[in-house]
């Protein structure tokens, strides 16, 4: 499934290193969100180690600050 997302979001997600490869549905890059308050925090579940400029831990889980993803999230439910 292929995402469309707006230009100004993109634009925030500046420190993507994936080049924004997520909006093609690709799995490998899509982290699993587990929770979401207020559309506004997104708690996810990483899909591999490798490092990423919006994800932070918090406890035992991960936050993620990736404006990109967030609104997938928003709109697609994914």
């Amino acid at each position: 499934m292929e995402f469309k997302i707006k230009a100004d979001i993109l634009n925030e997600t500046d420190k993507c290193r994936e080049n924004h490869s997520c909006l093609n549905g690709d799995k490998d890059c899509l982290c699993e969100v587990e929770d979401s308050f207020s559309n506004k925090i997104v708690f996810i579940k990483p899909v591999n180690n490798a490092a990423c400029d919006y994800r932070m831990s918090f406890g035992y889980s991960f936050v993620c600050n990736c404006p990109t993803r967030k609104e997938i999230f928003n709109l697609y439910k994914k």
